[in-house]
């Protein structure tokens, strides 16, 4: 295949820059479902990288449904939601998903990237602002961008930055309407967002709340999520989140008001534009869903997890930063560090990518780990014996 001259030296000169700047990640194919163990080139790994919080995408109830669902409706929905793609199992699906967030009514996507995507440009537009936490998801930052509405960045979790920027977007009488948008649970770090100061100052100041609960559902609030951990199902307007994380799936959604779901379905382009979540995988999420409102259980084996993890990595002296999720960063800072330290682990058996910028800012390069409810705490006491072999080795513990 023959390239533009042009194309080929921006892409040599700039992913050997990556390269050598410690910022260039392989992609790794699991040959094998994503558990709590994992095969890579012939590999067994404890894996440490995972979303599937709560273990649901290997779940063999889920994966029935899924066959069931399948045998009857076929493998696609066969067209945009907008025309003859909505399946009664999407009307279910929905339903459940107003259920689980409290809400009047919700709205399902093809994932939860265009979600953010859909949502944030259907409402807000070049006549606006939006205020939205500097740490918060790219998803999040590209339908900000989308919109065309202005984007005003708050210090993270920074509620006094906030309180100021917001009290000066409404007084400039510039905007029509004002957002503010945050992640529930910053997938990074893992801490929480201080939604009741967010919620007061929304109030203050008239701003439209919007929450991407996507690291939080089915793990915080009991597994309701973080506006259920605070109690503000009726004063966020926008509970955002993914189905491909805790609920082990694939896909996005919005719960709130009938009338936002309605503007939705009407105005929000991945919606009307796109053909519609595929029937074995809307069945499975229901499925999950209901899971996970009928039973804490595999929630309460999450947490158990994490803490546990924590506990351990903690005591040999890694730095995990402030997290108070069973997310669990070990942060090393330089990127090439950080990469090397990736691959040692990977050479003793544990699965943790390096995860450095764009993704993080530069020089907080980190592993991030997830335990899940699926692992035992002999994998989890193997993994952290490993983590002080590499560690002392590459010299980020004593």
């Amino acid at each position: 295949m023959i390239l533009s001259n042009v194309l080929d030296a921006f892409l040599q000169e700039n992913l050997q820059e990556l390269r050598d700047q410690g910022l260039y990640n392989e992609v790794d194919p699991v040959e094998g479902p994503n558990g709590a163990k994992i095969q890579i080139r012939g590999k067994e790994l404890i894996n440490l990288s995972s979303n599937n919080y709560l273990g649901l995408a290997t779940n063999e109830d889920l994966k029935r449904i899924a066959k069931e669902a399948i045998d009857k409706y076929g493998v696609g929905a066969g067209a945009v939601r907008s025309i003859n793609g909505t399946l009664d199992l999407h009307v279910k699906l929905e339903e459940k998903l107003a259920e689980f967030k409290g809400t009047e009514a919700a709205i399902s996507y093809q994932s939860g990237f265009n979600c953010n995507m859909a949502a944030i440009s259907a409402v807000m537009d070049k006549n606006d602002a939006i205020l939205s936490d500097q740490l918060n998801h790219a998803s999040i930052i590209d339908g900000c961008r989308l919109s065309k509405a202005k984007i005003i960045a708050f210090k993270h979790s920074d509620m006094e930055d906030l309180r100021a920027k917001a009290k000066e977007a409404q007084e400039s009488g510039l905007y029509n309407k004002v957002m503010v948008i945050t992640d529930g649970v910053f997938s990074m770090d893992g801490d929480i967002a201080k939604l009741p100061e967010i919620v007061e100052i929304a109030k203050e100041f008239d701003l439209i709340t919007y929450v991407d609960d996507a690291h939080g559902s089915g793990v915080t609030g009991k597994g309701k999520g973080t506006v259920k951990h605070f109690g503000l199902e009726k004063d966020i307007d926008f509970q955002m989140g993914t189905l491909s994380k805790a609920v082990g799936v694939v896909g996005g959604y919005v719960a709130g008001k009938q009338s936002l779901i309605d503007w939705l379905k009407v105005r929000s382009r991945p919606f009307l534009f796109s053909t519609a979540v595929p029937p074995g995988d809307v069945a499975a999420i229901t499925a999950a869903l209901q899971m996970i409102i009928d039973s804490t259980e595999l929630h309460d084996k999450l947490w158990d997890n994490g803490d546990y993890l924590k506990a351990g990595l903690k005591k040999l002296g890694f730095d995990i930063g402030a997290s108070e999720t069973p997310i669990t960063p070990c942060i090393i800072g330089d990127e090439k560090l950080t990469q090397q330290f990736s691959k040692r682990l990977f050479e003793e058996g544990v699965y943790a990518k390096a995860i450095v910028f764009p993704t993080v800012q530069k020089g907080t390069g980190r592993v991030r780990n997830m335990p899940t409810a699926v692992h035992t705490k002999e994998m989890l006491d193997e993994a952290i014996a490993i983590y002080e072999k590499v560690g002392k080795e590459l010299g980020v513990i004593q």
